[in-house]
């Protein structure tokens, strides 16, 4: 036994660094990467989109040539991208790395998406087409907080899990629970699942002040309105998008997207619209920490990416990471 044990392979090292919107992932992603030679994979559900790139606030054309990055722009805004899509991308882009030696990062905030990696997904029951019809249509004409409302009957575990506008979630909750008899978070405790196996997963969570991480988020909404630069900004990219793929664009209808798509159509001014993108942002930003907060292996980190006390706590533990076996 003890010499199967010694020739077991060894686990290769994994870093994740998540935490809320606007609180310095990207940063402190590429400061390790530098430091440790590091590829990133990215672990956001909009920034898989072509073309979406300021509502996303992806990294920039030159941070992305200083560093690979993986699962970004994979897909076009009318291909949809599940949580099982990104995880087998993901896995295939992190053994990829590995294998050539360096250390991948997964960076992102998709509570979601990192789970499914992870941890990796119940066997779900296959679409139910007219059901998911039937749904929508529903959304479009009382709204997704009904869609919510009938999740709350049904589970309410789950309904405190995804936001009362986030319609396709909604839609395959009740899609699921109806299909099997039994509330998701139920089958999300009774089915078996594919975990991630081969890495020592090392995980960082930056947590800033509540009232500078909520300023940084008012300031970088509006900056995507109105960019300090030349150049088009949110409204002019959700306008070209809008026109390309049409209204009914699952990605669309995220935040900073949703609040441009309705100053198009005339339902809100620009100030309005920016109030709308900041407070949705604020209300996300909760929703990660909380959802982060449930996970005990998370390294707290208090501050921001960008802060250099951070990057020195997170380079250490990296480094100790990176030293046992």
């Amino acid at each position: 036994m003890a010499a199967l044990v010694d020739r077991a392979e060894p686990l290769a090292p994994l870093l994740i660094v998540a935490g809320p919107t606007a609180s310095g992932k990207t940063a402190l992603a590429l400061a390790l990467a530098h430091q440790f030679s590091g590829e990133i994979v990215s672990c956001d559900s909009v920034a898989v989109y072509r073309g979406m790139e300021i509502g996303t606030a992806k990294p920039t054309l030159a941070e992305r040539a200083s560093v690979p990055h993986h699962l970004i722009d994979v897909f076009p805004p009318d291909a949809p991208c599940t949580a099982g899509d990104y995880s087998r991308l993901a896995r295939e882009a992190i053994r990829g790395i590995a294998k050539r030696d360096r250390l991948p990062i997964v960076c992102g905030g998709t509570g979601l998406y990192l789970r499914a990696l992870v941890d990796g997904l119940f066997p779900a029951p296959p679409r139910h087409e007219p059901l998911r019809v039937r749904l929508r249509n529903l959304a479009q004409l009382r709204g997704p907080a009904h869609l919510h409302r009938i999740l709350a009957r049904l589970d309410p575990a789950a309904a405190r899990l995804i936001h009362a506008n986030d319609a396709p979630k909604l839609i395959r909750a009740i899609e699921v629970t109806l299909a099997a008899r039994q509330p998701i978070t139920r089958q999300w405790q009774q089915q078996p699942r594919d975990p991630l196996t081969g890495f020592r997963i090392l995980r960082l969570g930056l947590n800033p002040p509540r009232a500078e991480l909520y300023a940084r988020i008012n300031r970088r909404a509006a900056q995507m309105f109105n960019p300090p630069t030349q150049g088009g900004g949110l409204v002019e990219e959700t306008a070209h998008l809008l026109a390309q793929y049409g209204p009914d664009c699952r990605p669309l209808t995220s935040l900073g997207y949703a609040q441009a798509a309705a100053l198009l159509r005339g339902e809100l001014t620009g100030d309005q619209a920016i109030a709308a993108a900041q407070q949705g942002h604020r209300n996300y930003a909760k929703r990660q920490l909380t959802w982060f907060r449930k996970d005990p292996a998370l390294h707290w980190l208090p501050g921001f990416g960008s802060d250099q006390e951070v990057i020195q706590q997170a380079s250490a533990l990296v480094a100790h990471h990176l030293s046992t076996r």
